[in-house]
């Protein structure tokens, strides 16, 4: 399995985002994905690990504290048609609130997600 990352590609009031991700066909290898990101310190203390995945067409999710996020991941991906891969989107908190803002974030960081990949 690979992990893609990309960090840093978002700062907005001190919080700052980053997102990964890779293939993943079973909810062990989203596991497997998941861990290999949290061997990394720096992304094992964000305050969010939030991610999702459409495994063989039911879809996964975790929002990791950041309530509704990861539903607009899931969303994202089935409209992609991005099957059998999880997508992370990791975000450290910068002590001020982002409102609805932090949804954009979400969807500009899975956004920069699918055209690295060329989706």
């Amino acid at each position: 399995m690979t992990l893609t990352v990309f960090d840093k590609i978002i700062s907005d009031r001190g919080s700052r985002y980053a997102v990964s991700g890779g293939p993943a066909a079973t909810r062990a290898e989203v596991a497997a994905l998941l861990a290999e990101l949290r061997q990394n310190k720096r992304f094992a203390k964000a305050t969010h690990n939030t991610w999702a995945a459409i495994l063989s067409g039911e879809g996964v999710r975790d929002d990791d504290g950041e309530s509704g996020a990861a539903q607009i991941i899931q969303q994202m991906l089935e409209r992609a048609g991005l099957t059998d891969h999880v997508v992370i989107v990791t975000r450290w908190y910068g002590g001020k609130h982002l409102g609805g803002d932090r949804f954009r974030h979400v969807v500009d960081a899975v956004r920069h997600y699918l055209a690295q990949i060329g989706r």
